[in-house]
């Protein structure tokens, strides 16, 4: 499997505009009800959005990890359609792209938290849909599942190690979208519209509706939802004379359906049947190229694709009097089919095979020249499919008069398969030897040329099969030594299998290779906690946590075609498996509320010590990759989130994080990494990210509700690469500003929203692609109009 030479962040920065604020926006939006959601925007107090981060609901403040909760209606409140825009508003979270994506789109980007960034091996952050887990692997074709914010009751984000509750790849931290369940007993109808014109691009547009009918009152009750959306694009393909052949070419279009079932034989029981299906089509990437005139760009292959998500669960409650019994029964598919222009490593790279008559080989200039410039392209055909089973077992909230303890415990069991197959077409190869009197099979003219080397000019097929297994218990304890000051024990026993079968074959792919190669992975990931609620509004935590990744099987590398590469890097051949790593975390925080919850203020600190980082060997001459252990790093720094409302109806927010993340020792260099040195800063992560926000609730024409808001978000400096001599080493800080104003009445409300109002076009990431040196800006100024009704 060949590595494309990797791109940074592609259409996840590039086409997502800063999201507002977090929590400092939550307002009411239930336009049935305006006078109820005028009076609840002018409270003097600010909203608490409760969470599930320990496995039961709570309030944040009282849980001894850092937190960010956002709720449902704040993002609908700020027209954010995905959660690529969470790296700016949410502390310490970054994006960065999948291992060798070139040219990355939408579906192969990777969020990491405080700076647990390696864009090779397993995940470093969970997410979960509910109770699915979507946590997929670094696999070059793909990146993280990327579900959109439709019918979602809140986001939260879980910072710090979470491997105890939510197993191997939570290292960095956990993300979960909660979706609204059924209610029971309410009858609603929610229609939602937004229309937006991006400068110098196409439309975007967003339409749902969702309907909670309850069956039976009390008992039974089935909610369902569709959307359909559409991304304006911005870029403009061109010719080699400079003339426009396709405007817009970025544009994608996505579609939403989401079912939930909800049934309460009795008060004890509750079972909840669900289903999320998600399309998201691609026209193209995000990607120009710097020596173009602004937002165009010159391909030979356009580059779209297609992402479908399929998540059935059923999850089970039952009340057992003294405890509480949970069964999730989960499938998640993913398939991803999608295009990438190989023109420029597949057709040159096979030209560097050729020696020229000038050099004393056999073939013309003239046919170097000419192979060298035909169109390639990548057809990557993706599919992931999961079966996963949850039994948890949870005690009763803490009562002190019943006893001091609190605890959790279950078992997960999962079993992943991902399906690669991959071609690589150089169309015309076989026509341009012929055209000047030679044959692709004449290992004169081609060395190791075999008869077949290009069926129907494909020059590199492949088809890989990974097999993940899971199995783990786990549990956590609490025990109150008084009311307000508990101590917290976790611990989790994993056990994994990976196994990957390969076959790939055809030119590029040297002599091929059929194998199967397969890694054993155990892990015990224990977790400590100490709480103390110094006053009801104001507690203190401190954590300590380990975090864990599997270790997994190495793609085959061709010793034929990749010898100086593996030389130079000090081996005869690719290694068969790469290593788990894992890190522990350190964590101190407090989280307090002052003035009758008028102004709230959450801060925290860590140092974070990672051993053997899987990361990504590339190989330039042949464009093949492997993963290894790369050395140690550390990562420490602090995040803070001050919200306030100095009077009824206005709410300021600022949220801020700093996070230095850097290699720690020089065996990254030792292991063919170049730049992998001691002091070295951690590729895709950000010095620094903060946001200012401010929103101003008043009523008007007497009991009508209405609000302006803006914000301005910060991205600070980092690196794209680990090389100096690389295009995109430095990237730049960068900021964004967004602006929004609307009215509520009767049972609509309308709003006018600008989103990079500034039209901030900083050049943010430099990726070359061989000779290639391409750009990513946020998308230009976008200005629109939503209209949300609730019946």
């Amino acid at each position: 499997m060949k590595l494309r030479p990797t791109v940074a962040l592609g259409y996840s920065l590039a086409a997502a505009t800063a999201v507002l604020s977090t929590a400092a926006w939550a307002q009411d939006t239930r336009a049935a009800d305006a006078s109820k959601a005028g009076a609840a925007a002018m409270s003097e107090q600010i909203e608490v959005v409760r969470v599930t981060a320990q496995k039961r609901q709570e309030d944040p403040n009282k849980v001894a990890m850092s937190i960010s909760a956002i709720s449902g209606e704040s993002l609908q409140a700020q027209h954010v359609n995905d959660f690529t825009d969470l790296t700016r508003a949410i502390p310490n979270i970054s994006f960065t792209a999948a291992s060798g994506n070139g040219g990355a789109g939408p579906g192969t980007s990777n969020i990491e938290v405080r700076g647990i960034s390696s864009a090779a091996g397993a995940a470093t952050v969970g997410i979960y849909l509910g109770e699915v887990s979507l946590t997929v692997g670094n696999v070059y074709t793909m990146g993280t599942v990327e579900p959109k914010f439709f019918d979602i009751d809140r986001v939260e984000v879980l910072r710090g190690p979470q491997a105890t509750l939510y197993g191997a790849s939570s290292m960095g931290g956990t993300i979960k979208f909660v979706p609204n369940e059924p209610d029971l007993k309410e009858q609603e109808i929610s229609t939602y519209v937004e229309g937006a014109k991006i400068k110098g691009g196409s439309e975007s547009y967003s339409s749902n509706v969702v309907g909670n009918i309850p069956l039976i009152p009390n008992e039974l009750a089935l909610r369902i939802g569709v959307q359909a959306q559409r991304t304006g694009g911005f870029i403009d393909q061109v010719d080699t004379g400079g003339k426009v052949i396709a405007t817009n070419i970025n544009e994608v279009d996505d579609q939403e359906l989401r079912m939930a079932l909800k049934w309460k034989p009795s008060a004890a029981l509750t079972v909840l049947p669900s289903l999320y299906y998600q399309r998201v089509d691609a026209r193209d990437i995000s990607a120009f190229n710097l020596e173009l005139p602004a937002y165009q760009a010159q391909k030979q292959v356009r580059e779209p694709s297609i992402d479908t998500l399929l998540t059935p669960n059923v999850t089970v409650n039952w009340d057992l009097g003294k405890a509480d019994l949970l069964s999730s029964t989960s499938f998640f598919r993913r398939k991803f089919d999608r295009t990438q222009n190989g023109s420029a490593y597949n057709s040159y790279s096979l030209s560097t095979f050729l020696t020229s008559t000038e050099d004393g080989g056999t073939a013309p200039p003239e046919l170097i020249d000419a192979i060298a410039g035909l169109p390639s392209a990548v057809y990557l055909n993706n599919k992931v499919r999961q079966l996963s089973q949850e039994f948890r077992l949870t005690s009763k909230p803490y009562d002190a008069s019943v006893s001091p303890w609190t605890w959790i415990g279950g078992m997960y069991f999962s079993n992943q398969h991902t399906n690669i197959n991959e071609n690589d077409p150089i169309f015309g190869v076989n026509a341009t030897f012929a055209r000047f009197g030679f044959s692709s099979e004449d290992p004169n003219i081609l060395p190791d040329a075999r008869p077949g080397a290009f069926p129907n000019d494909n020059s590199f097929s492949g088809a890989f099969h990974y097999n993940e297994k899971q199995a783990s218990v786990f549990g956590e304890a609490n025990y109150h030594f008084t009311p307000t000051l508990h101590a917290t024990v976790g611990a989790r026993y994993l056990r994994g299998k990976s196994t990957l079968d390969q076959a790939n074959g055809l030119y590029l792919a040297g002599a091929g290779n059929t194998s199967s190669v397969s890694l054993s992975s155990k892990a015990f990931t224990p977790k400590y906690a100490i709480t103390w609620e110094a006053a009801p509004a104001h507690t203190v935590y401190a954590t300590v946590a380990k975090g864990f990744r599997l270790g997994g099987s190495n793609v085959f590398v061709p010793p034929t075609t990749c010898g100086p590469d593996l030389e130079a890097n000090g081996i005869d051949a690719g290694p068969e498996t790469y290593s788990p790593d894992s890190l522990w975390s350190y964590e101190l925080g407090s989280k307090s509320r002052f003035l009758n919850n008028r102004l709230s203020v959450n801060a925290s600190a860590f140092y974070v010590k990672w051993k053997n980082i899987q990361q990504g060997v590339y190989l330039p001459t042949c464009a093949y990759t492997y993963n290894a252990n790369a050395g140690d790093a550390v990562s420490k720094g602090f995040e803070f989130e001050i919200k306030g409302k100095p009077v009824a109806g206005l709410t300021l927010s600022a949220t801020g994080g700093y996070v230095q993340a850097e290699l720690s020792n020089d065996k990254g260099l030792e292991n063919g990494i170049v730049g992998a040195v001691s002091g070295a800063q951690i590729q895709g992560v950000p010095k620094y990210n903060a946001a200012v926000n401010a929103i101003y609730n008043f009523a008007v024409f007497g009991d009508k509700s209405a609000f302006v808001m803006g914000g301005v978000q910060w991205v600070g400096p980092s690196k794209g690469s680990l090389n100096p001599e690389q295009t995109d080493y430095e990237r730049p800080s960068y900021h964004t500003a967004d602006l929004s104003a609307g009215i509520a009445f009767d049972h609509y409300k309308l709003s006018l929203f600008v989103k990079n109002a500034l039209d901030n076009d900083t050049v943010i990431q430099r990726p070359q692609i061989a000779s290639i040196v391409q750009g990513y800006r946020v998308a230009p100024r976008s200005i629109g109009l939503s209209l949300a009704a609730k019946f």
